[in-house]
């Protein structure tokens, strides 16, 4: 018997239990910076060295932070299914929590690429972008994160993996932000759906939903003894 597809979405929640500060949250980072101007790419145009500080700084906090129970159950689970992570968060938690397929929709934060060339990709881990540093085509080394008004490259392949889901589950993610919002509508519609968040999400699709209102890694768990049970 195949082993069934579990497609997972994960949004800033999972990772703000490992101390990962969520943009969107009171007292998260954006409050101090215009989110235009560290997250678009007119703001990179505009001042290059606000936002490689930006980027900077958070990759150094990454290093320190660590994968929560959410992470490492989802690593468990593929034992007994075949698990698929698309993420929006540009953290490396999923890896170091030991998932094996990950599709980062919104960049990665260890990495750095060619600003002219989105395809020349540098692993660079936790290190700090220096001013002036250039790819080797001689371009601006940038960070390797999808920005506000850049096409997302990896959606199609996301669409892929959430059509072929047997099982999906989107844990600490507000299902507001697009196109990310919209996987869910390429699933089977009468697939099961799990959403673990703390808060109260408002989903207006007519697809039918299990709520299950924890933060992430206790959801997780909960989750991860309903699906592996018997």
């Amino acid at each position: 018997m195949r082993q069934k597809n579990i497609v997972v979405l994960t949004g800033a929640g999972i990772s703000a239990e490992s101390g990962i500060k969520t943009f969107r949250d009171s007292g998260g980072l954006w409050e101090n910076y215009d989110v235009m101007t560290v997250a678009s790419i007119d703001g990179w145009r505009r001042n290059p060295d606000l936002v490689q500080e930006f980027y900077n700084k958070r990759r150094q906090e990454l290093e320190s932070a660590e994968p929560n129970d959410a992470h490492k159950f989802l690593a468990r689970l593929e034992e007994k299914f075949n698990v698929e992570i698309i993420t929006q968060n540009v953290d490396n938690l999923h890896e170091r929590g030991g998932s094996s397929s990950i599709i980062h929709l919104h960049g990665e934060l260890t990495k750095a690429r060619s600003s002219i060339n989105p395809s020349l990709i540098y692993e660079i881990g936790y290190r700090a972008i220096g001013k002036g540093e250039t790819a080797e085509d001689g371009s601006a080394l940038r960070p390797h994160i999808v920005w506000f008004g850049e096409a997302v490259p990896m959606m199609e392949q996301a669409v892929e993996k959430v059509a072929k889901a047997d099982i999906l589950i989107i844990i600490g993610t507000s299902m507001n932000v697009y196109p990310a919002a919209g996987l869910i509508d390429y699933s089977h519609t009468d697939i099961p759906v799990y959403l673990i968040d703390p808060n109260d999400v408002n989903y207006y699709g007519g697809r039918k939903i299990t709520f299950i209102k924890e933060k992430a890694s206790t959801g997780m768990k909960h989750l991860y003894e309903i699906l592996t049970a018997g």
